[in-house]
């Protein structure tokens, strides 16, 4: 290994709080393994904590996009494509305006963000509101990718308006499960892309996010193997009851 590279390693195994980087990997990991959402959700309002802004999302990107692989397939044979190809065409177009946004965002502003957003999430679903899956039609499928693709380039999370929207249906749990895995897979590969073009992509963050690939992958193995359609209903409440604790314990106002 070239001396630059170990010395990139070297500083990622030596940073200050990453103990709990790789506990929040763990558990996002895990909670994305059996409901197909929920690692951003998880992880970004801790990392906030840690990490500046461009580098919660590098880290973020670098580590999750590999943790979901061993659900992929099941997700592939699950899923509905179609559906799929509307929500990344608009996360596509509305992604480059949000990563621009997030370029200029100061740090504490960012943790409010992501910590706000988070409890937004939870909350809408826990309202309860249902809509019939026939108003999931290509425009509305295109819509929830824009804003979640905005959401993605200023905070990293792109899932909550196409969760919301996927989980307000009357679509099967192991379907919603598939679609949100694919489509947030899809988009830690956009993100990657994009940042790489633009030059934006920094060693050390995307380093320590390789190291927490292992921790998020044996999340995600685990949340997988107890997948059961079933237990819809329990799966929801343990996502939110976990991501409703990250937001409210990682905001500014407990420093």
């Amino acid at each position: 290994m070239p001396e630059t590279e170990a010395h990139v390693l070297w500083q990622a195994l030596q940073f200050e709080g990453l103990i709990w980087l790789i506990t929040a990997a763990l558990l996002a990991g895990f909670v994305r393994g059996f409901s197909g959402f929920g690692s951003a959700l998880i992880f970004m309002p801790l990392a906030g904590q840690f990490l500046p802004p461009l580098w919660c999302v590098m880290t973020l990107v670098a580590m999750d996009i590999f943790g979901p692989v061993p659900n992929l397939p099941r997700a592939y044979r699950d899923g509905r494509p179609m559906m799929i190809l509307w929500m990344i065409l608009g996360m596509g177009l509305a992604l480059p305006l949000g990563l621009l946004v997030l370029g200029q965002m100061d740090t504490l502003l960012f943790r409010y963000l992501v910590s706000g957003i988070a409890l937004s999430a939870p909350l809408a679903l826990i309202a309860g509101f249902r809509i019939r899956a026939a108003f999931l039609t290509p425009k509305v499928l295109f819509g929830a990718g824009v804003c979640g693709g905005f959401l993605g380039g200023i905070s990293g999370m792109p899932g909550p308006p196409v969760i919301i929207l996927h989980m307000a249906s009357r679509l099967a749990p192991a379907i919603i499960r598939a679609n949100t895995m694919i489509y947030l897979f899809l988009f830690d590969l956009s993100l990657l892309l994009s940042m790489a073009l633009s030059g934006d992509l920094v060693a050390l963050p995307v380093v320590i996010g390789l190291v927490l690939l292992v921790p998020s992958m044996l999340g995600n193995i685990a949340g997988g193997y107890i997948f059961n359609p079933e237990k819809e209903t329990f799966y929801r409440w343990v996502a939110y009851i976990v991501t409703l604790a990250a937001a409210v314990g990682s905001l500014p106002l407990w420093d």
